[in-house]
């Protein structure tokens, strides 16, 4: 079965990056030239995805703005001839059908995606978060739905994770079919080292069959007095397989200072027209 629905939030408030995100989304923060969304979209349409669900809260105009129509820019760089750039804007624009739906106060990631329910209309969909770039050929999505076609079941994308960060993810207890696939048993939201069953950690990648949202529904405010995805997701794996696949390729959580710095740097490293400057001022950093 195709999975051609992605829901995408994007209602956070993004603290971590305060002042900046006062007034700016923590997911329209540039990585180089382009917004950490963007990278998220791409990957969505390169896995196969052509219709994507923002779940919004306040001060997220911008994120629609970005992937809206420009006519005054695009009038703007037609003057100048600035042919390329306008090609760039204008595709931006047409990328993928977009919606947006607005959580009207931030009550958790379960609580978020359970919104786009009446858009979902009982058919497989991905989640990716908003401020994960994950970088590799095959793009996460797109193994994930790889996953999902083969053995029909939810499939949430995992990794290894240090063992004093366990109180910043899901983590999984689960027994292991092969090196990356694994059929899960339980899922602890962010547990603190002593009592995390193991170090592999789900990360802002999921694909799920549509019974996840009566298990959402179910649930109550759990961590931090939210609806937790994970509680939605223990339910689920009551009712059916549920499997955690470890990824392939790089991931940038860019909500977090340190790794949306090293997102910067790695992307100008492989950028041509950048890389041999980016490269002489490091090296003459003498670090």
């Amino acid at each position: 079965m195709e999975i051609k629905k992605a829901v995408i939030p994007v209602a956070g408030m993004g603290t971590r990056f305060l002042p900046a995100t006062k007034s700016m989304p923590k997911e329209m923060l540039p990585v180089i030239d382009r917004p950490v969304i963007h990278h998220v979209v791409e990957e969505a349409i390169n896995s196969g995805i052509d219709d994507i669900i923002f779940i919004t809260g306040r001060s997220k105009r911008s994120i629609e703005d970005y992937f809206d129509d420009s006519p005054e820019l695009e009038n703007h760089l037609k003057m100048k001839n600035k042919e390329k750039m306008l090609k760039i804007v204008q595709d931006i624009s047409s990328m993928v059908d977009i919606h947006y739906i607005r959580q009207k106060e931030p009550r958790g990631l379960g609580d978020a995606i359970l919104t786009a329910r009446k858009h979902i209309n009982d058919e497989p969909f991905a989640v990716l978060l908003g401020d994960d770039i994950i970088v590799n050929e095959k793009p996460c999505t797109k193994q994930l739905i790889d996953n999902f076609i083969k053995y029909g079941r939810s499939t949430i994308a995992v990794e290894e994770v240090p063992r004093d960060k366990t109180g910043s993810y899901g983590i999984i207890q689960g027994k292991p079919l092969d090196d990356s696939l694994y059929i899960m048993d339980d899922i602890i939201e962010k547990p603190a080292p002593e009592d995390a069953p193991s170090n592999i950690g789900a990360i802002g990648r999921y694909v799920f069959t549509p019974e996840i949202l009566d298990c959402i529904k179910k649930t109550t405010a759990g961590v931090g007095n939210e609806i937790q995805l994970t509680d939605g997701i223990r339910l689920l794996k009551e009712k059916q397989k549920v499997y955690a696949y470890k990824f392939t390729g790089k991931r940038y959580d860019t909500g977090d200072k340190i790794e949306y710095v090293k997102a910067i740097i790695d992307f100008a490293l492989n950028n041509e027209d950048m890389q041999e400057q980016i490269k002489e001022h490091i090296t003459g950093l003498g670090m």
